[in-house]
């Protein structure tokens, strides 16, 4: 085997350890010749990004970031969180490093970190975990607002880079506000376009396209200036031309508070969105085709007790480029559950998101529920406190069975453990997920697939504050804290052609 081969391989397996991504396969799912098979093994980095959470100097923002401990894991490792004008290249840390102090360090895997920022002093961070810090690493970005516009609650998970994302659920709406904020963690600029889908098609704007994020910061783009009128429903899609960005859409209503809408899943015939709250009083969906071909899905809610078609509601037409929604009203009727969708006929690739209103009157919260993938081997979120945090978890098809871990705390507490089955086809809406003993301060909860069919789920974390029914909603998507390393022992000379 020449050097070259050599390299070749060196670079490919480490790609796989360090993001989590690469495998060998072919079409059909099968090893490819080059590789006899691929053993799991852990991620050795992640990188997360956390985009700007306020303004407003009434802003509260907390910070939540966890790793699950894992046996065996006696490598030497970080994890922390830097503001992003201050990740620095190697050769700048050792000139200033000052400007390299981390505002967030985590101690030891099992165990979260939280930190706090007030007021519009909290920036983009960027997140760095390394050696047994990075399978499965977590950051939870938690703002609280007392008044103005947006109100309420915001949180989202913290992201990784990325080069495509899809925001079905934005607007343009004259009562909106919505930011979508492009974070470059790299040494090099960002070129980026965002497009518009609305109920007629693309929206034509110019300014959207070749956005420059110069390295290491980040930029906010009031969606409005990229639209010729007013939209209440919206479909976006962020394409990064050069270089990598985190993105994420801050909304904000007038009237209705506001969160985060996080990426959807990509496009695909069927989508799974979990985790409606019981006490909904209004429910959106927005959904997309990206294809050329008319999408029909039907509409499914999978409550505790089984599937329904809410009436009226029975199927959804989506046509090719154009944006699409549905207003479910009450839609869990005082049961909380999810929503499944999928083709009556023909399999056609769809993204989709919802709106959620909880209360009424003058105080109304609204949070948002992507469409996403399965919890997989493990799913974490951060930022659990004492009361209110509400697990959902929902098995689409065949009966599972899980395992739900509550980390210590972040100032004290030991962790503890549940085991639970979710029925098919139901959602199991779990109020009181297990809690740390002797709890002091947040903590994270792991969920675990033990046996059965796919799992889907979310975290809904609720602050009430003077009647205000203050909440957001996180998705649980697999960690991909491992990544499948596969064995070259073969000639690999089919790689040099």
């Amino acid at each position: 085997m020449n050097r070259t081969t050599q390299s070749l391989i060196a670079v490919v397996v480490a790609l796989g350890a360090v993001t989590g991504f690469a495998a060998f396969s072919g079409p059909d799912g099968t090893a490819d010749d080059g590789t006899r098979t691929a053993a799991r093994q852990p991620v050795e980095r992640t990188s997360l990004l956390c985009p700007v959470p306020s303004a407003s100097d009434l802003a509260e923002t907390s910070y939540t970031a966890f790793t699950p401990k894992a046996s065996g894991a006696e490598s030497k490792g970080t994890a922390e969180l830097l503001p992003v004008s201050r990740a620095l290249t190697d050769a700048a840390k050792q000139e200033d490093n000052k400007n390299a102090k981390p505002f967030l360090t985590q101690k030891a895997p099992g165990t979260p970190v939280g930190g706090e920022k007030s007021g519009a002093e909290a920036p983009a961070l960027i997140g760095t975990a390394t050696g047994p810090f990075a399978p499965g690493w977590s950051v939870q970005q938690t703002t609280t607002y007392a008044a103005g516009s947006g109100r309420g609650v915001q949180g989202t998970h913290c992201t990784a880079p990325d080069t495509d994302f899809w925001f079905p659920g934005a607007s343009t709406d004259k009562e909106r506000s919505d930011y979508i904020h492009l974070t470059n963690p790299d040494d090099s600029a960002a070129v980026v376009d965002v497009e518009l889908f609305g109920p007629n098609g693309e929206v034509t704007s110019p300014v959207g396209d070749s956005i420059q994020v110069q390295p290491h910061s980040s930029v906010p783009v009031l969606l409005s200036t990229l639209a010729d009128k007013a939209y209440t429903n919206l479909t976006m899609h962020v394409v990064v031309r050069s270089g990598r960005v985190a993105a994420a859409v801050q909304s904000s209503d007038e009237k209705l508070g506001g969160d985060w809408l996080p990426a959807a899943a990509d496009p695909a015939g069927s989508l799974v969105l979990p985790g409606i709250p019981k006490d909904a009083t209004s429910v959106r969906l927005v959904a997309y085709a990206p294809g050329s071909d008319d999408a029909d899905v039907k509409i499914q809610l999978v409550s505790a007790t089984g599937t329904i078609t809410p009436a009226g509601h029975e199927t959804l037409h989506v046509k090719s480029g154009m944006t699409a929604a549905a207003d479910l009203g009450d839609v869990t009727k005082g049961e909380a559950g999810s929503l499944l969708l999928t083709p009556t006929e023909k399999a056609v690739p769809v993204v989709a998101a919802l709106r959620v209103t909880r209360g009424k009157g003058a105080k109304q919260e609204t949070a948002f529920i992507p469409a996403t993938s399965p919890v997989g081997t493990r799913a974490t979120v951060a930022d659990n406190r004492a009361k209110g945090s509400t697990l959902s978890l929902v098995a689409p098809g065949k009966s599972a069975k899980v395992k739900v871990t509550a980390s210590a705390g972040t100032e004290g507490g030991s962790p503890a453990t549940k085991a639970y089955t979710v029925k098919g086809g139901t959602t199991l809406d779990i109020k009181d997920p297990p809690v740390p003993s002797g709890l002091k301060g947040a903590y994270a909860l792991t969920v675990e697939q033990v046996s059965g069919g796919e799992v889907y789920g979310s975290r809904m974390l609720e602050l009430p504050e003077d009647g205000i029914p203050m909440f957001t909603v996180q998705t649980l998507p697999d960690d991909r804290g491992s990544v499948a390393v596969p064995e070259a022992e073969r000639d690999l000379a089919v790689l040099q052609k």
